[in-house]
């Protein structure tokens, strides 16, 4: 890739990117924990006192790691079944399209990695997305609009990214992101629902009277903290997953040029993902991410493909072109 090492090849960036997936989601969870230990502390005081903050804080990390390590076990196991039906996605053998299956294998073969399963979705939109937890368990699924529109050699590059996708074990860290940030904000969410029913009941203000003034500072600077968490931590969450998205699309698109060695290929596909108005049906916010351009109506309408923003799942369509031309100079 452009302005990187000569010594540097496709397997040091994979490694290099399963090292960062540890490290995001080490943090997501000590995220998931640290939010669960507050808000359950601000809840207890601010309806009855002071003295179980600590059983409260205790309580509320071991609830909120629990939770995450159930969460992400189905999304390991389960996450992208779930995805595939989502998606209205139906399996095909080679029968059904003998060329995609030679497209797909051909490139698993040069990619190293054992030969995924194949699913078409019956939609106009030109898109397509991988899925699964490691390459022995991948999966790659096209809508009829992109296999109708597009030529061999730009099918095998959307193909080779997807496929780079899988090699690069995007799709599982893509599943394990999703689902930490849906608790973080399912958390939040719960927690405002709590406050609002608590205020609206008086509960933390006869709790706030009745203690005295050591407690009240406490109950002040807790739910302060936890407030504070409540409004930041979904952004925050948010914005690493969009930023670590953003970043491998880049490496997915250079390891489908290092795949079918012809990135004119990829960038003709792209050119045509682009034109695309239609928007895909079976897509929604938690998958879009998943796929190969942004699926929803409001990228696909004008032009929201070369939208630039830090809530972006994908990066503008006309930087991912210009850097598939460098790689041709």
């Amino acid at each position: 890739m452009r302005g990187l090492p000569a010594n540097v090849t496709f397997l040091d960036l994979i490694r290099r990117n399963k090292r960062k997936s540890v490290v995001l989601m080490v943090g997501m969870g000590l995220l998931v924990v640290v939010l669960g230990a507050a808000l359950a502390a601000a809840i207890t005081v601010y309806g009855g006192g002071a003295e179980a903050l600590v059983p409260a804080l205790v309580l509320g990390a071991a609830v909120a790691a629990v939770i995450a390590v159930i969460a992400c076990l189905w999304s390991f196991y389960g996450g992208s079944q779930a995805i595939l039906r989502m998606s209205g996605a139906r399996p095909i053998d080679k029968a059904h399209d003998p060329q995609l299956f030679n497209v797909v294998e051909e490139l698993a073969i040069a990619a190293g990695i054992p030969m995924p399963k194949v699913f078409l979705i019956q939609d106009d939109a030109v898109n397509a997305f991988a899925t699964g937890r490691d390459p022995a368990h991948g999966a790659v699924a096209i809508t009829t609009g992109l296999r109708h529109r597009l030529s061999r050699d730009e099918l095998a590059g959307v193909m080779a990214h997807e496929l780079s996708h899988i090699r690069n074990y995007d799709i599982r860290f893509a599943m394990l992101m999703a689902t930490m940030v849906g608790l973080i904000v399912f958390a939040c969410d719960a927690f405002w629902r709590v406050m609002w029913y608590g205020s609206w009941h008086g509960t933390g203000r006869r709790s706030a009277r009745g203690g005295d003034r050591g407690s009240g500072i406490v109950i002040l600077v807790v739910m302060v903290i936890a407030v504070l968490l409540a409004i930041l931590a979904p952004a925050l969450a948010m914005l690493i997953r969009f930023a670590v998205s953003r970043q491998r699309e880049y490496l997915a698109d250079a390891g489908a040029v290092e795949l079918t060695r012809y990135p004119q290929g990829l960038i003709g596909a792209l050119e045509k993902l682009g034109a695309s108005t239609t928007p895909l049906r079976g897509a929604n916010r938690a998958t879009a991410h998943l796929y190969v351009v942004n699926p929803l109506r409001n990228a696909a309408k004008g032009k929201g493909h070369e939208a630039s923003s830090v809530f972006r799942t994908h990066p503008p369509l006309h930087e991912r072109i210009a850097r598939l031309h460098a790689l041709m100079q």
